[in-house]
This record gives structure tokens, C-alpha cells and sequence, in this order.
């Protein structure tokens, strides 16, 4: 078969492809990122591209998102665009992605807190060295090497089960006699019993041994680097989850890898971006990758699943089964990560199919599955996961919120990447806006969407269902084929040249989706029989978040009208939670319990969510009495 060139632009990346490959494809191939919302299905039009060199066939789905003249200037969608000729392609700025607000950080609040409340009783790290001095055998005492060791180990650490791994083993008996029985062990725990890692030379214990704390999400992936014997971060590194060149929610992602893709390429996207991750925040501190004993993950169900290999597909199908919730310690090298050849990865277990290890996590972190009184955490993106509890008792559930908050589902949505739109007010006619970077305006990311809302409701620009006002007299005010959209930025003001709006539809989609928010949340404080107000606090956890104006949160109806203070942005809980349990044994095995111990509400047969869903579509709320600070 043929093969072609194509280059991408502006990054100049060629790569040789065969004959009929999809652009989206060799981009892929190339590690050049392209918008994909949809997974290549067609139907998003976010993987847009020019063709400025080069002939292609125009399919029927380009044509329908794109005009004349832009499919003149060989503008084309890449998933459904086959290569049958060198091409040069430019990816243009609204299909790639430039700085990204990765949320690597975490509140004070997050961190101390959930150390404290988890720390219920001394615990070392996942992987510690002990260094250990054995008599040597005589006739009167001579059992086996192994056991010698074992033992010697009891009188330092107490009466464990202890194992060791088969290389270790190989080497053990040399390793003793070469050194005068002595020797430094690395040990990883798991529950109830230790293995041996790793048999150094001598006393090595007070040499580093270091860990890495993940958050697998489903946008970004962020790693901690940890010298595990100081308990001390040294470093942190973030990136785009490049998972997204195939879908860019879970459930794109999880039709792709059970249809035409399948499973491989998701794993493998995942442990790229954690490879890349290790190489850079070892090369940067002096440090070679074999030197990480520990690894802990925290992801979703979905993103835990693709990260460990195992099949996702009933997941999203009725009755919503994942493969498992509580995953096996393996050896990190099992699933491709460059570490020490037995380093361990632990993946933080999950509750639900949609209620995963990220927020069995931020529980641990925030420390609710340790108060007295009750708390609530709650994750907002394209699921709304929401916990409630305290030492006593955990709930749990998740509501489609759909791809609104992510920037998707609307005309003008984008992440928020440099140019998204992220603050917006109108004054007196005129709209003011915040850029990320401060750059010319691209598109509108969630929490500039949430200002919008807020702002247009707050001027009777729109009505509390989220209608424009057809007859008001406003310039920004416009209708194309009698759909009515407003201007937040125009021609001349943003980057790409073309008018940014909000549409009549991107309204009704946000509602839909703060109104799945609000809902769940309202629905299992109902299940639980307690009033808003009885919250202690409610905890923010995540990128998006972290970028909310609460009291805008507030007034539309996607947060409860509580008392501001009780609100709290805690950042990336999920690290939080991941680092907490690669430092403590007894942290690792409170986020086993905090999995077992909390119940889940499907919402999706829950009919008091149903009915809350159905009056929460509305600005902010079909009961105002919900919302009694709210007074536009």
C-alpha cells in the first residue's frame, strides 16, 4: 500500500502514513493533538483543520459544518478526511490546545485537614527501606535465608506476613553472605502483609526512596514526585490526558475503545502521559525513573479501567456493572511504567460506575469520612459527583451534567485553555470579559458560560427559562434563521475573526446541565432528610472549581444558597488523596473503607431526581424559596 506524508502545522511534525488513514489518525500517530469531542464519529465538528497543501475528498459530514468558502480554503473535519495524497495541515488555534489550566495545587484546607483526619495512628509510607542486621547460621539455627530474613524484619516492624518478589529471592543468598548479613530491604505494604521489593548492600535506609502520587483525569493528568522516607513533595507536573484525541468525555471514549478503536490505544495514551510525566519531573530533580518504588493513581472508574487495561464496555450499559471497584497492587512495569523493575502502583478504589477512586480520594482528602458533623464534596464536570457524610455515615451519587462545563454542547464553548473567555460582565449595555492568558478571545470556557447566564438573567436580557427577550431594543441582541443569540465578542476582537455568541440552545443546554447538578445534590440531601443549612461545608473539588464565582454558582441554581463561607474550593482533591495514601499505610487503607462504607443512589431509577431535575430547570429554580439570597 501507498504510503503519504503529512505535516502538521504550526508544530512542523511530519509522519508517513498509509493510504487511507484519517488525519485525526495520523495526528494521533504524530502526537499532535486535535480537538475530538465526539471520538471520530463526525458529529462534534471540533476536529476542524485546513488543508493548505495537498488534495482531499470532502465527505458529506464536512460539508455540513462547514460553508463554501471555507471548504474552498480546504477547511475539513480530520476524523472523517481519509489521506490519499502528501498533505500539509494546519491545525488552527480553536482545535489545538495552548495553555491549559492544569490544576496542579491544592488548598491549605485540602491538604492539612485530610492529613490530620486520616492519620488516625503512626503508618509509614506505601514503600519504606529497613535496614536489618541477622545473625549468621549455625547448626543450632539454620533455617532458610528467606525466613532468617522474615525474622529479623518481625524484631523491627512486629509480627507481619511478609513475601517476597521471585527476583529478590533469586538473589537473596548472595546478597547476605557478600555483605555480612547485612542489608537494607525495601518494603511494599499491602494490606495485612509486606513484600520485599528490593535487597541493597548494607544500610541504604537513610538514601532516598521516592513515590509518585497520580491524578488521572479525564481532561488533564498531574504527578507529584515524593521522597518517600522525608514525606517531603519535591516536584509537580501536569498535562493534557491525551486519551482526548479519541473522545473527549468517558463515554466517547469508552464507545470508542469497546467499538472500531478498542482498548489498547486508551491504556496506552494514559501511560504515555505518565511516562512523560516521570521523565519529567525525575530529569528535572537529578533523579533516574528507576529510582520510583511507588506509584498511586486516582482516576474515575473509566479512566482507572483504562489505566489498568481492564474492559470498560458495561460501564455505560444498564445496569451499569464496571469490571471492579477494588483493584490488585501490581508491579507498575505490568502496565508499561518506567520505575524500578518491582516498583507497585496502587489504584485507589472506586464506589460506582461513575462514582470513582478521584472522589474516594477527596473524601479522604477534605477529611468528612472523620468529622463529627456532616459535610458535602462535590467534583463538577461532565459528571457532577457529589459526596455527603461524615465518620459515621457516607452517601454518594453522580448526574450526567453533560459536556456544557467542559465548553462542549455549545457554539462558542472551548476548555479552558489561553483565549477561553473565563469572566464576563455587562454594565450599563456594554460586556467586559477575562481571557485566559490575556490573550485575543477564542471561545468561552464553563466559568466564563456560568457568568453569562448569571449576567444576562441579572439585566433581563434573558427570562428565568432562559429565553431572550425577542423584543428588546439591544445591538448585541441578533437572529439568525430567527434563532436568537447575543454577542460576547466581536469579529474584530477575537483571534479567529469569527463573532463569539451565546445562543438561545447553549441557554437551554447549560440549564440542563446546572439543573443535573443541583438536582442530584438536592435529591440525596432529600434522601438523607436534612436541610441545606445543616451542612457544615460544602467542598469545590477540581480544575473547574476552582475557577467558579460562587455567588454566580449560586444564583443561577448550580449551587445550594447557603452560607458563602461554608463553600470552599479545596483544588486538585484527587492528588490530595493519592499522595496521602502513597505516605501512609493507615491513609491506603482508610480509602479501602471509605469505598466499602459509602452507598451509592443511582440516580438514573431514582424518580425524587427525576422530579428535583424537572423544577431545577429554571433560573435559578422553580421553588424561589430555595434560593432566598438570590433577588434579580
Amino acid at each position: 500500500m501507498t504510503d503519504f506524508t503529512i505535516t502538521f502545522q504550526p508544530d512542523n511534525i511530519s509522519i508517513k502514513v498509509e493510504e487511507g488513514t484519517t488525519i485525526a489518525k495520523a495526528a494521533q500517530d504524530a502526537g499532535v493533538f486535535i480537538n475530538n469531542l465526539c471520538g471520530g464519529e463526525g458529529v462534534c465538528g471540533q476536529c476542524r483543520v485546513q488543508v493548505t497543501g495537498g488534495k482531499i475528498d470532502t465527505d458529506d459530514q464536512s460539508r455540513a459544518f462547514f460553508s463554501k468558502e471555507e471548504l474552498a480554503k480546504g477547511y475539513t473535519l480530520a476524523c472523517q478526511t481519509e489521506v490519499h495524497d502528501d498533505l500539509d495541515v494546519l491545525v488552527p488555534p480553536e482545535s489545538r490546545i495552548e495553555g491549559a489550566q492544569i490544576m496542579t495545587g491544592e488548598s491549605d484546607r485540602s491538604s492539612a485537614t485530610g492529613a490530620a483526619g486520616s492519620e488516625e495512628r503512626p503508618s509509614g509510607p506505601l514503600v519504606r527501606k529497613v535496614y536489618v542486621e541477622l545473625p549468621e547460621p549455625t547448626l543450632e539455627d539454620n533455617m532458610a535465608d528467606v525466613e532468617r530474613l522474615f525474622r529479623g524484619i518481625r524484631k523491627i516492624l512486629g509480627w507481619h506476613q511478609y513475601e517476597i518478589t521471585l527476583p529478590c529471592l533469586r538473589k537473596l543468598s548472595e546478597k547476605l553472605r557478600q555483605n555480612d548479613w547485612k542489608v537494607t530491604v525495601s518494603l511494599a505494604r499491602e494490606i495485612e502483609r509486606y513484600r520485599i521489593i528490593d535487597i541493597e548492600h548494607g544500610d541504604t535506609s537513610m538514601e532516598p526512596c521516592y513515590g509518585l502520587a497520580v491524578d488521572v483525569g479525564t481532561t488533564t493528568v498531574v504527578a507529584q514526585l515524593l521522597d518517600l522516607g522525608k514525606q517531603q513533595v519535591l516536584d509537580v507536573d501536569g498535562t493534557h490526558n491525551m486519551q482526548a484525541s479519541y473522545g473527549e468525555d468517558v463515554i466517547s471514549r469508552m464507545i470508542f475503545a469497546c467499538g472500531k478503536g478498542g482498548l489498547d490505544p486508551l491504556h496506552a495514551a494514559v501511560i504515555r502521559n505518565i511516562n512523560q510525566l516521570i521523565r519529567n519531573l525525575t530529569s528535572r530533580n537529578g533523579i533516574a525513573p528507576e529510582a520510583i518504588r511507588a506509584i498511586v493513581a486516582a482516576g474515575n472508574t473509566t479512566m482507572s479501567h483504562f489505566l489498568l487495561g481492564l474492559t470498560p464496555c458495561s460501564i455505560r450499559l444498564e445496569p451499569y456493572v464496571p469490571t471492579a471497584y477494588i483493584y490488585p497492587q501490581i508491579s507498575a512495569r505490568e502496565v508499561g511504567l518506567n520505575t524500578h523493575e518491582n516498583a507497585i502502583l496502587e489504584t485507589i478504589p472506586s464506589v460506582a460506575s461513575y462514582v470513582g477512586g478521584d472522589i474516594v480520594a477527596g473524601v479522604l482528602a477534605s477529611g468528612i469520612a472523620d468529622s463529627e458533623a456532616v459535610r458535602g464534596l462535590i467534583d463538577i464536570g461532565t459528571n457532577g459527583e457529589i459526596a455527603i457524610g461524615n465518620k459515621d455515615w457516607l452517601v454518594c451519587c453522580s448526574a450526567s451534567a453533560g459536556p456544557a462545563f467542559e465548553g462542549g454542547g455549545t457554539r462558542c464553548g472551548m476548555r479552558a485553555t489561553k483565549g477561553a473567555i473565563e469572566k464576563v460582565q455587562i454594565l450599563d449595555g456594554a460586556v467586559q470579559y477575562q481571557t485566559i492568558g490575556n490573550s485575543a478571545p477564542r471561545g468561552i470556557c464553563g466559568s466564563g458560560l456560568i457568568d453569562i447566564i448569571y449576567e444576562l438573567v441579572k439585566n433581563r436580557i434573558i427570562t428565568p427559562d432562559g429565553k431572550f427577550h425577542r423584543k428588546l431594543s439591544d445591538p448585541r441582541l441578533t437572529f439568525v434563521d430567527d434563532i436568537p443569540q447575543y454577542t460576547i465578542a466581536e469579529r474584530d476582537e477575537t483571534e479567529t475573526g469569527d463573532i463569539l455568541v451565546i445562543t438561545e440552545s447553549d441557554i437551554d443546554n447549560l440549564m440542563k446541565s446546572k439543573g443535573a447538578v443541583f438536582a442530584a445534590i438536592k435529591a440525596l440531601m432529600d434522601y438523607i432528610g436534612m436541610p441545606f443549612d445543616q451542612l457544615e461545608s460544602l467542598y469545590v473539588a477540581g480544575g473547574f472549581g476552582s475557577f467558579l464565582n460562587i455567588p454566580k454558582a449560586v444564583a443561577i441554581g448550580l449551587l445550594p444558597d447557603i452560607d458563602r463561607e461554608k463553600i470552599q474550593f479545596i483544588g486538585n482533591s484527587s492528588l490530595t488523596g493519592a499522595r496521602m495514601c502513597l505516605l501512609s499505610e493507615a491513609a491506603m487503607e482508610k480509602s479501602m473503607t471509605i469505598s466499602r462504607s459509602m452507598t451509592n443512589i443511582e440516580l438514573s431509577n431514582y424518580q425524587p431526581f427525576m422530579d428535583e431535575y424537572i423544577a431545577s430547570l429554571f433560573l435559578p429554580h422553580t421553588d424561589r424559596r430555595l434560593f432566598p439570597s438570590v433577588d434579580y
